[in-house]
């Protein structure tokens, strides 16, 4: 049910942002030129790798993140517009709406073996730990949380992290970590996450 639910809701916004996605890549090639999208290596699920579609939202070189941002990109992250393109990932298979967000194959051999079971389902556009904080929860936290999803996962919880989900990008809070454009990289865990209850559970974002 959960992959006819993909398939469904994911045409659904395909049509109903085809217009909005059409003017954002216009724009960025005014803009910033070519190319209009960014493609990274993820890890999805059982550990697959697969190529994630992003708009892009910086110009390339050796500048930090703050530096690179482009002020269109500012706004795409800001309103996670730059996400869209990741309904094709759905469609493709290699996503789903709901999960755990697909990060870079690198972190692979820094995962605890607890923290690894984030790789069970499909990574999602959106999950539990973006609608609990997005970049501003620890390391530990996030990566918590999303074994927490995996856990607890229901087509009700689904639909309770994509209402919250809306609510949060037109709050449009939790974007970066704080002081920085995006977040820093994954280290290790450096703590242990016992008792750990899962985030908000009493539905507040």
């Amino acid at each position: 049910m959960k992959r006819c639910f993909d398939i469904f809701l994911a045409l659904f916004l395909l049509a109903l942002t085809i217009i909005p996605q059409l003017i954002t890549g216009l724009i960025i090639i005014i803009c910033d030129g070519r190319p209009i999208f960014f493609l990274q290596k993820r890890t999805g699920e059982h550990s697959q790798i697969f190529k994630i579609y992003k708009f892009r939202t910086m110009i390339s070189g050796d500048g930090s993140d703050n530096e690179r941002l482009t002020f269109f990109g500012k706004l795409l992250r800001k309103t996670s517009l730059d996400e869209l393109p990741q309904l094709w990932n759905v469609l493709r298979g290699e996503m789903s709406l709901v999960g755990p967000r697909p990060l870079l194959p690198e972190y692979l051999p820094l995962y605890s073996e607890r923290q690894s079971r984030r790789h069970e389902v499909r990574p999602g556009i959106t999950g539990w730990s973006q609608v609990n904080g997005r970049n501003t929860p620890s390391w530990e936290d996030r990566l918590e949380m999303d074994v927490w999803y995996v856990e607890h996962q229901s087509f009700l919880l689904d639909c309770r992290i994509i209402l919250k989900t809306f609510a949060k990008v037109f709050a449009g809070s939790g974007v970066s970590a704080k002081c920085q454009a995006t977040v820093e990289p994954f280290m290790g865990s450096q703590k242990s996450s016992d008792g750990f209850s899962g985030g908000s559970n009493d539905g507040s974002a």
